[in-house]
């Protein structure tokens, strides 16, 4: 028994093999050689005359134009004129629209007179009432903020109402049974069952929120990243232009990696 228990202990445990597919490092590497490919194609391409640089732009004559914009103060400027207008919109719009369409399972009959007029908002482009927006709110960062506000409200509301409808009944029955009152089968089944909802459309919104704020940023601005591309398309600065656009993406993925944290916090199990 003695020499078979040191046997055992003396067998060697097999080593897990290394999943290369599931690594971080080396997903992130991959993604680096890809842009990096890209850019050094683009870059070839312009300089042997494959594409016209005035008209496509170019990887160095982009990173001379981010040195000069960083060096004028102009980037951060209007970078962050896009991301506070659009946090404080994406923020009240999406807290306040999951808060409005968590309500609604209080008020069933209020939510189906309601609904054809919240399915008619949702399918609205909200870009469309901007020129009203600006012309109520002015061409400041108000306009900008309600323009975000509009564009992640309905979302919100909607996905969070939907969320509700996905609640097993038999547990809102058991819980009525056990004597629960709708205040508490509100705070403690029908809040936490919808945050997975309310989280996805918090994500969607990212998108909505700097799609407005853009547009508005188009339509009537004196700062801003949608600003500075309008400005700089019309005198035909595509490195400027490009500046912008890769700004926004960061400014995008950033948005995006907090919503994640949030939610990793907030639903562990929900997270992979």
């Amino acid at each position: 028994m003695a020499s078979t228990a040191a046997a055992v202990k003396a067998a060697p445990r097999k080593r897990k093999p290394f999943q290369w597919k599931n690594s971080f490092w080396i997903a992130n590497l991959l993604r680096i050689a890809m842009i990096a490919a890209v850019l050094a194609a683009w870059q070839i391409a312009a300089d042997q005359g494959a594409i016209n640089p005035f008209l496509m732009g170019s990887p160095a004559g982009i990173y001379k134009e981010a040195l000069r914009l960083v060096e004028t103060g102009q980037l951060w400027q209007d970078t962050f004129a896009t991301v506070h207008a659009t946090i404080i919109g994406f923020l009240v719009g999406s807290l306040s629209g999951a808060f409005f369409g968590l309500l609604l399972w209080c008020f069933p009959y209020v939510a189906r007179i309601l609904d054809p007029f919240f399915v008619a908002l949702n399918g609205l482009p909200k870009i469309a009432l901007a020129p009203m927006i600006i012309i109520w709110f002015g061409s400041g960062m108000l306009s900008k903020v309600a323009l975000a506000f509009v564009a992640t409200f309905i979302v919100s509301l909607l996905s969070a109402y939907q969320g509700t409808h996905q609640i097993d009944s038999s547990l809102v029955n058991l819980m009525r049974s056990l004597g629960a009152t709708k205040r508490l089968i509100f705070l403690k089944l029908v809040i936490p069952a919808t945050l997975p909802w309310i989280i996805a459309s918090f994500r969607l919104n990212i998108g909505f929120a700097l799609i407005a704020e853009i547009g508005g940023e188009f339509i009537a601005s004196d700062r801003g990243l949608g600003r500075m591309i309008f400005v700089s398309g019309n005198l035909f600065n595509l490195n400027a232009v490009w500046v912008g656009i890769m700004m926004l993406m960061a400014v995008a993925v950033t948005l995006y990696a907090i919503v994640s944290r949030v939610e990793k916090n907030i639903l562990p199990w929900n997270s992979k």
